[in-house]
């Protein structure tokens, strides 16, 4: 049926935006891509438009500020009162007695976490919106009250007044010159620039740089046995931070421990990625960098099979290369007998408070950004996971650097992730949209890797997985969902260590112990709760139960391979160069 085409014209789109939809989609992109307006005012409009869940959340507010008056009239008297509001147990900014023993500040800090709960709590119960869309507007609207907390503010802060009264001024004079500095290097700084030396203070394991090419060096360490196991450990990390994590000092080192304990170990040091690398792929880092790696290693010691390891990005690269290998090699020349995760997502469904970075236009911003330079600032990066947990991370360091004049504690760990690093454009942008966006990596054949369509499931070597109970990168319950993608022959050990994303993993053995974990070995379609109940809780670390179970499948004892030797002669020395520049 055709019509006058100046009618057509006329007709109205029901199925498109409107055009103040539209001017908003487009200044939404323009200045605020990932959400942090405009979730707060799509909360703020839904809430008006269900007046009956609005009237009962003032009403529960209302009963809390109630319960907060009889409890400062009670404090006004002296008369013993218990805390209307308590802090949640992971809040650090309360610790001092002062909020507690003295009325004044009690009442300060009580209808301030008042406030706060009940926001939080409204938005995360918001009436008409996505769960996603209240997640969103619940962080952002944690990350602004987090920033106005009485703690953050000289004139609100009792521990700060005290340090000035106590020393005369000096906190003051100190914390702006700390100030300064912080302005100066445009960041609110954790650590001193200059607090430690790679290759001198922190990554000092002796060993050889044995291959490289323009992704990887692979590091291979000195022995400090006369005898090995005959199989190799071959250790892939994050391209996301340094390698060193894993070698911080000789105490803290896990490369150390391994070698103590008679392994042969290999680690790969990823290339710092410049704008000359922006088309490097995904699959550049698994063929030129896992398979690469795994190749050398197995050639460097005469062995046909090596263990694999990974370690977050590390992980969920060497998931995929395990799936790629399945297909790609028979069964029989399978380079890798077995292998070991650490908090690594392979099921990117949940992944944490970092969705609130994840979507479609959160996704094309970092892209138009990648696409002028070639690359992701490691900077950015960085903002972003601090934002995760901004009271630690950022506020943390704000009151103790400006308001209480202290220096910044030479800590290793914090200036590890600090020495950041940056991310190929293409690599990060496939990385984001078919892991995070789309979570193909749990999709039979979605993904062809490297020339292969690749699936879990093909992958029947014995797994050992290792999470975090406070995990806020790599979410402990989702990392858990590995055992329900790879082949059901595969025995999988399933480990929950305490602490978080890091300590968690480096988490050498202590006496007394500091740390503890859970272990057992899940079924295939096993629920969490039901793993958990069952696992047994074991003092320490799980290093301890790591190396013997590996100990039982790393071949027999051999004389110790040299660091180096005529076929993979030295490159340079532990730690290489790829992971000093900046």
């Amino acid at each position: 049926m055709s019509g006058n085409p100046a009618t057509q014209d006329r007709s109205i789109d029901l199925d498109g935006l409107s055009p103040v939809e539209t001017v908003g989609k487009a200044v939404s992109k323009a200045i605020d891509p990932f959400g942090a307006t405009t979730s707060l005012l799509n909360a703020q409009m839904a809430w008006l438009m269900h007046p009956q869940e609005l009237t009962r959340a003032v009403n529960a507010l209302s009963a809390d500020l109630l319960a907060l008056q009889a409890h400062v009239a009670r404090r006004a008297l002296g008369i013993p009162s218990e805390d209307v509001i308590r802090p949640n147990a992971d809040d650090a900014r309360f610790t001092a007695p002062v909020w507690t023993d003295s009325a004044s500040w009690d009442i300060v800090k009580e209808w301030y976490l008042a406030f706060t709960h009940r926001l939080q709590d409204m938005l995360f119960e918001t009436p008409g919106m996505s769960d996603k869309e209240r997640r969103r507007a619940a962080f952002w609207s944690r990350k602004w009250l987090n920033m106005v907390a009485p703690t953050n503010f000289f004139w609100t802060n009792p521990a700060a007044l005290e340090r000035a009264v106590a020393t005369q001024g000096e906190s003051l004079r100190r914390g702006w010159a700390n100030f300064q500095r912080d302005v100066k290097a445009k960041n609110i700084q954790m650590v001193e620039p200059d607090a430690f030396t790679v290759g001198k203070d922190l990554a000092t394991t002796p060993g050889k740089v044995v291959f490289r090419n323009r992704l990887v060096e692979l590091i291979h360490y000195t022995p400090t046995t006369e005898q090995v196991r005959a199989m190799p450990i071959v250790i892939v990390t994050p391209w996301i931070n340094k390698f060193y994590i894993l070698d911080l000092n000789a105490k803290k080192s896990l490369v150390k421990y391994l070698t103590d304990q008679g392994f042969s170990v290999f680690i790969t040091s990823w290339k710092n990625p410049d704008a000359e690398m922006r088309d490097v792929r995904f699959d550049d880092y698994l063929l030129e960098g896992v398979n690469e790696v795994v190749r050398v290693a197995s050639e460097f010691c005469k062995v046909p099979q090596v263990h694999l390891v990974g370690y977050c990005i590390g992980g969920t690269l060497v998931s995929t290369y395990m799936a790629w290998a399945n297909k790609r090699f028979a069964a029989e020349q399978m380079p890798v007998a077995h292998w070991t995760l650490f908090t690594t997502l392979t099921d990117f469904s949940h992944p944490g408070d970092i969705d609130v970075f994840i979507d479609d236009a959160c996704v094309a911003a970092l892209e138009e950004k990648m696409a002028k330079r070639g690359y992701l600032d490691g900077a950015e990066m960085a903002t972003s996971f601090r934002l995760l947990r901004s009271n630690s991370l950022v506020w943390q360091y704000w009151v103790s650097s400006y308001l209480l004049g202290e220096a910044l504690p030479p800590f290793d760990v914090l200036f590890w992730n600090v020495d950041a690093t940056r991310m190929p454009a293409a690599m990060h942008s496939y990385y984001l949209r078919e892991m995070y966006l789309n979570n193909n990596l749990i999709k039979r054949d979605k993904l062809s890797i490297a020339g292969e369509p690749i699936d879990l499931d093909r992958i029947v070597q014995p797994l050992y997985a290792v999470t975090a109970e406070d995990d806020h990168i790599a979410p402990w319950k989702q990392c858990y969902r590995i055992r329900k993608y790879v082949n059901v022959k595969a025995p999988v050990r399933f480990v929950l260590s305490t602490s978080g994303h890091i300590l968690g993993i480096v988490n050498p053995p202590v006496s007394p112990p500091k740390r503890a974990y859970w272990i057992a070995e899940p079924e295939r379609n096993e629920h969490w709760e039901h793993w958990l109940e069952r696992a047994d809780k074991k003092p320490g670390t799980w290093w301890e139960d790591w190396t013997a179970w590996l100990g039982e499948r790393s071949g027999e004892l051999v004389d110790a391979y040299p660091a180096a030797n005529r076929k993979f002669p030295a490159l340079a020395d532990a730690p290489g160069t790829y992971v000093l520049e900046k």
